[in-house]
């Protein structure tokens, strides 16, 4: 047998983790299943081995993507009459959960990756477009496709300028003055995962002739190739948390970006922020995902069985009984409430349905950090070396609830606001 050979019988004979969301009791097809395992393995057996390297470094998870073009899962939300895996998106959902158990890193730009897909894709398939426009996408998604899954390429979604666009308060700075054949775009995007390392940025910016004022009904939504002219990558990085998603600053200067690179048509990503809200909780599995690892982590280690620990069981002790149950209960609460939120995700929610996935995005983002840290209180000192993954899960789960558009404050806000007000109603 050859030394390849053997590694992956070594692979293959490793029992995989029971899933996040159990296909039976979640009711998911088959089709979900086997999407989910893919990724499960994946992190359980690659992924993970390498998440502390790429902390430590602060290095983006090139590797990692590698695999997952392999696996498929580069294209798990394109369709399949275009070589995906036609993942909906509570598929996308449960499963970047999966690798956000094993490397959040990996999750939570691999979610910047998707995003593309999935907005261009399924989400833009529910929204109403003229024969044309619609042919036109149609033409245009299936270049981005092809790149994605012969080639391997790469997007991201550059999202944050440092203001109150990416809350949806104000047209993004960034700007797309119309020329012959394209546009000319100029801004900054702060804050943008896969700096660097994408093949092309999908930009959020305004579009602007010449006299017309800002709006955000004029946004645009641009793949950037990196290679283009006036395209830089500047600033250091070197955050907390989310290390590996490498996430500095883009800067464009009098950058040419052709017609065909639009990802969306004119006034379609407008119509999408408006009637499918959903679209903006996308961040989240990766969070949801962390809280599982900090609960696996912590039973592992009390029952002795965490590799690169002493054999030693803790699990006697009545204190370590109770927080565990603790971490359980809350565990239990995020994943029902955020199932929920992503199941019923599509456009024109109710009422109900989007202050549900403000509260999902809550839970999700504040309740990882919750049991991350009730974890490293009832494992002790040990569990912070940075030899065992709870400390990097510690950390990467501090950052959730900082991350725009929904940022735990945003969440709060609209839940409080929209609760108590009917739209149109004022004290005034």
């Amino acid at each position: 047998m050859t030394t390849q050979s053997a590694k992956a019988a070594d692979l293959n004979a490793i029992k995989l983790d029971a899933p996040i969301f159990d296909p039976q009791a979640f009711r998911l097809t088959d089709a979900q299943a086997e999407i989910m395992s893919t990724a499960r393995r994946l992190g359980q057996t690659v992924f993970t081995g390498r998440a502390a390297t790429y902390d430590r470094e602060a290095r983006f998870p090139s590797e990692n993507y590698k695999d997952l073009h392999t696996s498929g899962l580069l294209g798990i939300a394109i369709p399949k009459k275009h070589g995906g895996l036609g993942a909906d998106y509570q598929t996308y959902a449960i499963t970047a959960a999966e690798i956000g158990r094993y490397c959040g890193a990996t999750a939570l730009t691999w979610n910047m990756h998707v995003c593309s897909t999935l907005w261009s894709g399924p989400l833009a398939d529910d929204l109403e477009m003229d024969a044309a426009t619609r042919a036109e996408h149609e033409r245009r998604r299936a270049i981005h496709y092809k790149r994605i899954i012969d080639q391997g390429a790469i997007y991201s979604q550059p999202f944050s300028e440092g203001g109150a666009a990416a809350a949806g308060g104000v047209a993004f700075g960034t700007e797309a003055k119309p020329v012959k054949g394209g546009w000319i775009v100029n801004g900054k995007k702060i804050f943008a995962s896969l700096s660097g390392h994408a093949d092309y940025y999908g930009v959020l910016c305004t579009e602007l002739a010449e006299g017309e004022k800002a709006s955000r009904r004029n946004t645009l939504y641009l793949a950037v190739p990196a290679k283009a002219e006036g395209v830089s990558v500047v600033g250091d990085w070197d955050p907390l948390g989310m290390r590996g998603t490498v996430s500095r600053t883009l800067i464009f200067k009098d950058v040419f970006v052709a017609e065909d690179e639009a990802l969306m048509p004119r006034g379609v990503y407008f119509k999408a922020a408006s009637s499918w809200p959903h679209m903006f909780l996308t961040l989240s599995p990766t969070y949801v995902g962390l809280a599982q690892a900090a609960y696996d982590f912590t039973v592992r280690y009390l029952r002795g069985e965490m590799p690169g620990t002493p054999p030693v069981k803790r699990r006697m002790y009545p204190t370590k009984q109770i927080a565990v149950a603790q971490m359980q209960i809350k565990l239990e609460q995020i994943k029902a409430i955020w199932f929920q939120a992503v199941t019923e995700a599509g456009p024109n929610p109710s009422k109900e349905q989007v202050l549900r996935a403000y509260a999902a995005q809550y839970s999700a983002m504040e309740g990882a950090n919750e049991i991350a840290t009730l974890a490293i209180r009832t494992c002790g000192g040990q569990a912070m070396l940075k030899s065992l993954p709870l400390e990097r899960i510690y950390r990467d789960s501090r950052c959730g609830s900082l991350m725009l558009p929904w940022t735990a404050e945003l969440c709060l806000d609209r839940i409080g606001r929209e609760a108590l007000y009917e739209a149109g109603e004022s004290d005034a």
